[in-house]
């Protein structure tokens, strides 16, 4: 990813409390934190041309995609900015892709984070990418008092830009190789589709940005 959003205020600023990883369920999915157990399945998404067409990932050995997948299962406590939860996609107990949250922004005013979703090929088709990244909007929203959250696609990621107007997403921003997508909370988002004029712009909470990379594109094929 070369567009990063990020918060101004320092690594210094934190929640006042720590936001733990979740299990999740929906009609279909679990979502849960990582497990080592995931690692074969893990490698098998990494490896696959279509998931790395779309995130800023390298082709990565089995041990190499072992060891990222070690260190994702650490990432299940957001309490200051860039810090983030990352979820497993489970399907009838069998992993099928990745759900993250960023946290971007900790002021209670202006917080917001930054989702992604990754999605084994094979379960293409089937609506867990909706279904798994609606019920972590709600968690942002509920749980991380989230006021905006914000989705970076590449631009040739046609399912992935539909999915996140499907969600109510706008899109913000342009570069050469990524778009950035914002949606505020529902009442938000009912505010926004009555009272902003057409082709209007829209801006993230306090305008905050930076250049600080996030860790990987949306990619759903």
């Amino acid at each position: 990813m070369k567009l990063g959003i990020r918060s101004r205020f320092s690594r210094d600023s934190a929640l006042e409390h720590a936001i733990t990883a979740p299990t999740l369920h929906t009609r279909r999915l679990v979502l849960r934190p990582h497990r080592m157990d995931d690692a074969a399945r893990w490698h098998e998404i990494q490896s696959s041309p279509d998931v790395r067409a779309y995130t800023s990932w390298p082709e990565r050995t089995a041990a190499e995609s072992r060891t990222h997948l070690k260190h994702r299962t650490k990432h299940v406590v957001l309490r200051r900015a860039d810090d983030f939860l990352a979820l497993a996609i489970e399907h009838d107990g069998q992993l099928v892709g990745d759900v993250a949250l960023h946290l971007r922004s900790v002021s209670p005013t202006t917080r917001f984070v930054e989702i992604s979703w990754i999605l084994h090929p094979e379960h293409y088709g089937h609506g867990f990418a909706r279904e798994a990244a609606e019920e972590l909007m709600n968690f942002a929203f509920e749980r991380a008092a989230a006021r905006w959250i914000v989705a970076v696609i590449h631009p040739h990621n046609a399912p992935s830009i539909a999915l996140a107007s499907s969600l109510g997403f706008t899109q913000v921003s342009t570069t050469d190789d990524s778009l950035c997508f914002i949606a505020g909370t529902p009442a938000q988002r009912r505010a926004v589709s009555r009272e902003r004029p057409s082709g209007a712009p829209l801006r993230a909470a306090g305008g905050e940005q930076s250049h600080n990379p996030p860790r990987q594109k949306n990619a759903l094929a």
